[in-house]
């Protein structure tokens, strides 16, 4: 069965190789792209870390980041982690439940989380307090033609890793007229399930909000399909 992998880069790839290693057959049909946007670092420094929950902050993060080289990250997940020591950050924490997960275990202090316009909202346990600022925007993108086409040939199955890309699929398989009946998907949280809506042929969560844990899940939902 097609794996459609539907999030932007730099994680689409990323999860295509891992499907593959996994025996699967990802599909690569990014639903958004990536902009950089504006930003201008708070006048409350310093901070007692970095919290940043996706790759694509260092990414798209540009210039601004270099005056933050020596503020610790707090990373959601051991892909972002990566991306920050690449980047030249010092990590102090990887998570591997989700952002807020890791902040709930924050000690005291300051913090500025660095973020896509699209974010889960943050509460930090008492004597902990989180600046915010906005360092890109996802981009809606349509469904390409070939994608379309497999969708209408075949069942098929989608990861889907943030409730916005679960609308928009939505919103994508109703305008073209796409057979949601054929569509299973695999989604990293119940409440990206919710926003996905109804009618599709079966709805599974990932046991946990990482990248692994959906492709594992993709795996069991391809054999027993």
């Amino acid at each position: 069965m097609p794996v459609l992998v539907l999030r932007p880069e730099p994680g689409n790839a990323a999860t295509c190789m891992a499907a593959r290693a996994l025996g699967l057959m990802p599909v690569a049909a990014p639903l958004f792209a990536y902009a950089a946007r504006a930003w201008q670092l708070p006048d409350t420094a310093p901070w007692a870390g970095l919290l940043i929950g996706s790759a694509a902050v260092l990414v798209h993060g540009g210039a601004g980041l270099d005056a933050l080289r020596a503020v610790p990250v707090h990373a959601v997940g051991p892909t972002t982690a990566r991306a920050a020591l690449t980047a030249g950050f010092a990590v102090a924490r990887t998570g591997s439940g989700g952002l807020q997960a890791l902040v709930a275990t924050l000690p005291p202090g300051r913090y500025l989380r660095l973020a896509g316009e699209a974010r889960v909202p943050l509460d930090p346990p008492p004597g902990a307090t989180i600046d915010e600022v906005i360092v890109y925007a996802a981009q809606p993108q349509p469904l390409d033609p070939a994608t379309i086409d497999l969708i209408r040939r075949r069942p098929v199955l989608a990861l889907l890793h943030s409730a916005e890309a679960a609308r928009h699929f939505a919103a994508q398989c109703t305008t073209h007229d796409l057979p949601r009946h054929r569509i299973a998907l695999a989604c990293l949280a119940p409440r990206i399930a919710t926003a996905a809506g109804e009618n599709w042929q079966t709805i599974a969560c990932a046991p946990r909000p990482d990248d692994d844990a959906v492709l594992s899940l993709a795996c069991q939902m391809c054999q027993t399909l």
